[in-house]
């Protein structure tokens, strides 16, 4: 988000968005902030790790799990591009991109693998039967 701000301030390209895309830039962070407080709730509500990189002891299905596998990640993107878009420059316009990009490769690709070696058929069920982002 800081790295966003001085390419808004540094490098804009071009100001690009009025005072709409600022409300829609909020509405967007807050619903990211949202969507995270909800899933962090189930990780809490079933007793289980909300750390990456511990063994899960419990597999949620419901909530915001029943749409995405990663919606705490999904609510970081969006406040992300919320973010970018309240800023109302181009030049950060690919960040939240490149958010999403590293968020795969360093995490959840990990986190899958952790999932099936915790549950088992269970746990690639629920990877089968549920998106990874939306």
């Amino acid at each position: 988000m800081v790295a966003a701000w001085l390419l808004a301030r540094e490098l804009p390209l071009v100001m690009a968005f009025g005072p709409v895309f600022r409300g829609a830039g909020l509405v967007m962070v807050l619903g990211g902030v949202a969507l995270i407080g909800w899933s962090a709730l189930w990780f809490w509500r079933k007793k289980t790790t909300i750390e990456p990189h511990h063994a899960p002891t419990n597999l949620i299905v419901e909530g915001p799990y029943r749409f995405s596998r990663n919606p705490i990640y999904l609510g970081m993107a969006a406040i992300m591009t919320g973010w970018v878009v309240w800023l109302g420059a181009l030049g950060p316009i690919l960040l939240p991109v490149a958010f999403v990009a590293i968020i795969n490769r360093r995490f959840i690709r990990a986190e899958e693998a952790s999932l099936i070696a915790a549950f088992g058929d269970e746990g690639r069920r629920y990877l089968q039967s549920t998106r990874r982002w939306l």
